[in-house]
């Protein structure tokens, strides 16, 4: 009976008489009353005999990593998680930079510091230069990051 059917038993009347008929007094008890308590026996018996280890998301990160992420943000205070996440990628460990963030800020480190100013092969820099063609000296008469403040400088031979 529940082979024929896909969803829900839908028992006919040949089935209800199957089910109906007169049992011996001792299997009376024992008895299947509807196909719906047969059906309930039967989700017991499978979630009871097959049970699957659910996993969801990803694996947790180790407490050896965690302990080295946050030896790697004690020890380097200028780096961030940016620069942590590539030292572990050096090391053979995969942990993304989220993951870092999280560990660090649950350890009270805050993102590193920015550099007040970037260093001076980024800055503009004005030169005010002539070239002696006949001796190849570079006379340079002065030099500014802005306009503004000019500074004398010496001259160079090239």
């Amino acid at each position: 009976m529940l082979r024929r059917q896909v969803a829900q038993p839908r028992p006919d009347r040949a089935d209800r008489a199957l089910l109906a008929r007169p049992l011996p007094a001792r299997l009376r008890l024992h008895r299947i009353a509807t196909p719906d308590t047969l059906l309930a026996w039967h989700r017991r018996l499978v979630k009871k005999k097959w049970t699957y280890p659910t996993k969801q998301g990803r694996p947790p990160v180790s407490e050896e990593i965690r302990a080295l992420i946050v030896r790697l943000a004690r020890e380097n205070p200028r780096w961030g998680h940016r620069r942590i996440q590539g030292e572990l990628l050096g090391l053979g460990h995969r942990v993304g930079e989220r993951t870092v963030r999280r560990i660090l800020a649950a350890a009270g480190f805050g993102p590193a510091p920015r550099r007040a100013s970037p260093t001076w092969f980024l800055k503009r820099l004005y030169v005010l230069f002539v070239m002696e063609i006949e001796t190849r000296r570079v006379r340079i008469f002065g030099s500014a990051e802005d306009l503004t403040r000019c500074s004398p400088a010496p001259t160079c031979t090239f």
